[in-house]
């Protein structure tokens, strides 16, 4: 089977999975990031505050103002109406800005995430992934129904991330009900967009990481698969209530319960979050004010972006 027949196989699979098609697997990818990595969602009873605040929070400076929204990547249409207060942030803002405009999927070179994704000609995934991590996928995917000849020209991040997102949609979840994606079709011609990141940084983060960073993040999302019903939906009421406290809670135990994931974690979350920080300040530091949306795992913990932002000298009110 040649490359190309491959990648129209796998995308005709995806695409009956996920009832999603081709120009939505890039941000069913990138729309994982925080889920991917955000170690046991098991609900903690004793974590939540109940607090009734949303997860948003309001930063002004002499010349700005600055909302920032904790995002869920994959939710349900049942989620919204959203709370008026998000409603009314937005509004009153003059931009938008998200981790990455997916409303540019069309600029997306599609050859480059090819060669990013699956390995060339004779390399298969057995080939960077030990005998036992390569058992545990055939056993898995078998499992799923998925194909042998589907998952070994996938490299380890993307094959953990498209098990993911079949797992997440099978759930009942899309990308379609994510809290960014809903503002960018709602600011489309209404509200200049801008970008923290961009989806080729973004894409670049996730195909750069080492074969053995790719190979932990493979065996964690096998490991975590059957149980991501139940930790979604802890992620899901975090959100809801505005607790952050819980969110942080959420994201620790990743690294509690398997250590061998911090690595990935810092580059995902530490690194990122100081450079969307800067960012941040920057807008701050001009004139209008600015709806930014971010995923809710970069806002909480002593290296979240709400601690951050405060270090700068800032007044950060959660709302």
């Amino acid at each position: 089977m040649s490359a190309r027949e491959f990648h129209n196989k796998l995308n005709k699979s995806l695409r009956r999975i996920t009832n999603a098609g081709r120009s939505k697997i890039v941000p069913l990818f990138i729309a994982l990031i925080i889920l991917a990595l955000s170690g046991s969602f098991a609900y903690k009873e004793s974590a939540y505050s109940y607090d009734q605040k949303n997860f948003l929070w309001k930063v002004q400076s002499r010349s700005a103002t600055v909302y920032l929204l904790g995002s869920i990547h994959f939710l349900k249409e049942d989620i919204y109406p959203l709370h008026k207060t998000i409603e009314n942030a937005y509004e009153s803002s003059n931009n938008l800005v998200v981790e990455a405009n997916i409303n540019e999927l069309g600029k997306l070179d599609l050859k480059m995430l090819t060669e990013r994704a699956f390995y060339k000609s004779e390399d298969h995934l057995e080939k960077h992934v030990s005998p036992e991590t390569y058992r545990l996928v055939k056993k898995e995917t078998g499992t799923l129904g998925i194909p042998v000849e589907l998952i070994r020209m996938q490299k380890p991040w993307f094959l953990a991330l498209s098990l993911q997102a079949m797992e997440l949609t099978r759930l009942g979840y899309d990308p379609q009900y994510g809290v960014d994606y809903y503002f960018l079709k709602k600011a489309q011609g209404k509200k200049r967009i801008l970008e923290l990141e961009s989806l080729d940084e973004q894409l670049g983060l996730l195909s750069g990481f080492s074969d053995n960073e790719q190979e932990q993040l493979l065996l964690y999302t096998l490991k975590t698969l059957n149980s991501m019903g139940g930790q979604v939906e802890a992620l899901v009421r975090a959100w809801i209530s505005g607790d952050s406290l819980a969110m942080e809670s959420i994201l620790a135990d990743a690294v509690i319960r398997d250590a061998s994931i911090a690595p990935i974690f810092g580059k995902l979350f530490d690194e990122r979050n100081l450079r969307m920080t800067s960012k941040i300040d920057g807008y701050l530091n001009s004139n209008g004010s600015y709806f930014v949306i971010v995923g809710a795992g970069h806002l909480v913990g002593k290296r979240g972006i709400i601690e951050l932002i405060k270090s700068k000298g800032y007044v950060v009110e959660q709302l």
